[in-house]
């Protein structure tokens, strides 16, 4: 296997504390969190204590400072664990960097140190009923009064919605303008007329918070516009590569943790008198997936080294993002179908990680429209 040159020791001593946190305080509790269709709002606090939250900001409003590998470990660490209720990137690697690069300073010093600490759970509100990757179609409305902006529409598939303190609202300031239509608004979870709806009872990923959010005349300072009035489809494409790149971190770890799961179960299973890994069969799927597998790693690094450049352009995310993510489906439903009937038992690692990946070619950008902005750019 070619080796990670990645990582320096530094970064591979917070993956041990990420991996020990997580294997003590999340993984014990995650198959009740499933059942209540969300993880324990304390684990919020106790991340932010030991450093998982935003650790990329800077350290003028309580961040660490680090690069992004920091963020990426803790994506890696909690998809190697198939802890899919743990919504800790959304949170921190993209909810903060809106407001880091285009909120004022003030928004900055009042919000950043509580995502930080994890006293504020955030979310963005993009997709609607009726618009999902085309975000030139949302039709929530932002409609200046005097000093406010006062918010009508409803958002769906909403992670981190239901424990959410603070929303980056999407919504159209000037419906005739189309994309320069579009702009940025933080919403408090606790303003007058903004409601949430039910958690939304979903295939897979069950532990983690997806629900609806309704807007109904919801006022908010014209200040909590983040960057300018307009802009907020500019804005969207700007951060969609990390987006998009979190992702396809994620999806890779997922692919390598069930390929782990997968030959240590085959080694131990027997069939007709031997191992289900003594049939040529199951070596050749696991040596076409095992090369796979490796292949995918070395770009989503190249990708991850790009990023850390500032050089990771939105098409070659798409590639990561689609491509990841479609390998991570294609492994989970080998590595299933190798585990033979307890592939599909619940109790399994195996199968709720097949279940959870079967979303990430959808959201982020359905992979579709990730081919579509790929051919695009030949």
């Amino acid at each position: 296997m070619i080796p990670r040159t990645l990582f320096s020791s530094e970064h591979e001593l917070f993956r041990q504390s990420v991996r020990t946190f997580l294997e003590k305080d999340a993984a014990p509790f995650h198959a009740q969190w499933e059942k209540q269709g969300h993880i324990d709002r304390n684990l919020w606090n106790k991340a932010g204590e030991v450093g998982m939250l935003c650790s990329h900001l800077p350290q003028a409003y309580g961040g660490l400072g680090v690069d992004f590998l920091y963020s990426a470990v803790v994506i890696e660490e909690i998809s190697r664990l198939g802890l899919t209720g743990i919504g800790f990137s959304l949170h921190s690697d993209i909810v903060a960097p809106y407001i880091l690069h285009y909120g004022s300073e003030a928004l900055k010093h009042k919000y950043l140190p509580k995502l930080i600490s994890g006293e504020m759970v955030t979310a963005i509100a993009m997709t609607e009923p009726g618009a999902g990757s085309d975000l030139q179609g949302v039709k929530t409305t932002a409609v200046l009064d005097g000093d406010e902006y006062v918010i009508n529409g409803s958002k769906t598939f909403i992670t981190n919605g239901f424990l959410a303190d603070l929303v980056i609202v999407v919504a159209k300031t000037d419906p005739k303008a189309g994309a320069k239509g579009t702009s940025l608004f933080l919403v408090e979870a606790n303003t007058p007329g903004f409601d949430k709806g039910k958690r939304l009872e979903k295939v897979g990923m069950k532990a983690q918070d997806t629900s609806e959010l309704f807007f109904q005349d919801v006022r908010v300072p014209k200040e909590n516009v983040l960057g300018q009035a307009g802009m907020g489809f500019a804005y969207l494409m700007q951060e969609l590569p990390q987006e998009r790149l979190t992702v396809a971190i994620g999806a890779l770890s997922s692919a390598e943790a069930a390929l782990q799961w997968t030959l240590e179960y085959t080694r131990e299973r027997k069939a007709f008198g031997k191992a289900i890994a003594d049939f040529q069969n199951t070596r050749f799927k696991l040596a076409e997936m095992a090369t796979e597998v490796q292949i995918g790693r070395v770009f989503v690094d190249k990708c991850l080294e790009q990023h850390l450049e500032g050089k990771l352009d939105v098409p070659t995310a798409a590639m990561a993002k689609y491509w990841a993510t479609d390998l991570q489906c294609k492994v989970l439903d080998e590595c299933v179908q190798l585990h033979g009937g307890y592939g599909y038992m619940w109790e399994y690692p195996i199968a709720r990680a097949w279940a959870d990946a079967r979303v990430q070619r959808i959201y982020a950008g359905t992979n579709e429209i990730m081919k579509e902005i790929i051919a695009r750019a030949l």
